[in-house]
């Protein structure tokens, strides 16, 4: 299949690798290339992986020139509910995860399900998480899905920050250094005792080959979709 690379940073150059690997036609558009040059390419799939300021810009050009696009680029959230208006007024095909990790994703899941299991036990709940020195949004998008999942199944909580505990708040506390593909903790404090649980990722491999394999599923699919769709665990 035709996919067009979006982004040709650390996490593009990886997902360029195993594209290669798995026989794909590859157009890439870098840093300084015109997102225009897609007009006459006729990509099957995008992947978009830039930066928060290029990322919604990029993913409306898809919509409008209907291309289905998975979009891994963190921080631009503010403008997700536009996109996903003109994903349905378009017929288009939009596919957004935080991160696309198996891994990961099977953590969302046992995050919710211990938010829930911890729920007026009287615990305090944080996040902290560990990201290279180029990561360009703190807290991770991650992070933020994590506190999200938290947040929906467990009452005692309503928001998340970054700028010291407050009531009701799930304090998100970030380091940048080097080298890490990414790191999150989640600890409940008690008066007594704690429990955490913690993701840590090894490479950027397991990132790449789930944005691959969900642009290798997507061409066909209509829509606003996430991990849960792809894996089938909802």
């Amino acid at each position: 299949m035709k996919i067009a690379l979006i982004g040709y940073g650390k996490m593009g150059k990886a997902i360029a690798a195993l594209a290669v690997e798995r026989g794909h036609e590859l157009i890439t558009i870098d840093v300084g290339d015109s997102i225009d040059m897609l007009a006459d390419q006729k990509p099957d799939v995008a992947i978009e992986f830039t930066t928060p300021e290029a990322a919604p810009n990029n993913i409306r050009y898809c919509l409008t020139h209907g291309i289905p696009v998975v979009c891994g680029t963190t921080g631009w959230l503010s403008e997700l509910e536009q996109i996903k208006s003109l994903c349905l007024q378009s017929g288009g095909c939009f596919f957004y995860a935080s991160n696309y990790s198996l891994g990961v994703n099977l953590f969302f899941k046992l995050n919710a399900h211990l938010a829930k299991l911890m729920a007026g036990k009287g615990y305090d709940v944080s996040i902290h998480e560990i990201h290279h020195t180029q990561k360009k949004d703190a807290p991770s998008g991650t992070a933020i899905t994590l506190a999200e999942g938290i947040i929906k199944n467990n009452p005692a909580f309503t928001s998340w920050s970054q700028d010291g505990k407050q009531p009701g708040s799930i304090q998100i506390t970030s380091e940048r250094k080097d080298p890490y593909p990414g790191t999150h903790e989640i600890s409940y404090a008690g008066k007594v005792d704690e429990i955490r649980i913690e993701h840590t990722a090894h490479s950027r491999e397991g990132f790449a080959s789930g944005a691959l394999a969900v642009a290798e599923w997507l061409p066909g699919k209509q829509g606003i979709l996430g991990m849960d769709d792809f894996l089938g665990i909802g």
